[in-house]
């Protein structure tokens, strides 16, 4: 007779939905003597080791909040590097499939270098079919840029005459 194999005991208590904000990579590296750079290496590998346990226990989407849009007011080598730390990630799709792991981008990729769109799109493709995980990467968004996409459709809807003004809600927005 074959034994069932029960999950550990508290595993209906996991979220099924983890958020990480990757700050503090930075500092981290300054207190120890090494390159700000160094740091978002590290941080990347340390997200890797995160994601890997998360699928393992059972979590079913992970949401890392990578590069937002006051990360462009960086140094420009800080900036490239952290571009190349994304472009070593997406370009990884064996891992994509040995994880079972599905890939999604979220945010405005536009103003990024057109290989790393390219890399993003043949990512998300390559690793739809996936279902252990959902990993999101957040990249190029902010509050800020959240609020100001909104009012402009607001605003368009307004000048088209297609809303009133005086008709808008916080729903709306």
């Amino acid at each position: 007779m074959q034994e069932t194999r029960k999950d550990p005991p508290g595993r209906e208590f996991l979220p099924r939905h983890v958020g990480i904000i990757m700050d503090g990579n930075g500092r981290w590296a300054k207190s120890r003597g090494l390159p700000r750079t160094a740091g978002h290496a590290a941080g990347a590998e340390t997200f890797r080791t995160i994601a890997t346990y998360c699928r393992e226990i059972g979590i079913k989407y992970l949401t890392v909040y990578a590069f937002s849009t006051e990360n462009w007011k960086r140094p420009q080598k800080e900036v490239n590097a952290l571009l190349e730390l994304l472009r070593r990630f997406l370009s990884n799709m064996e891992e994509y499939q040995r994880e079972n792991a599905r890939l999604r981008v979220l945010g405005d990729p536009s103003p990024l270098p057109p290989d790393l769109r390219e890399a993003i799109v043949k990512a998300q493709e390559g690793s739809k079919d996936n279902t252990a995980i959902t990993v999101n990467i957040a990249l190029n968004y902010g509050g800020r840029a959240e609020i100001l996409h909104s009012v402009k459709a607001l605003a368009r809807e307004c000048a088209a005459g297609a809303l009133d003004p005086e008709a808008i809600t916080e729903e709306d927005i």
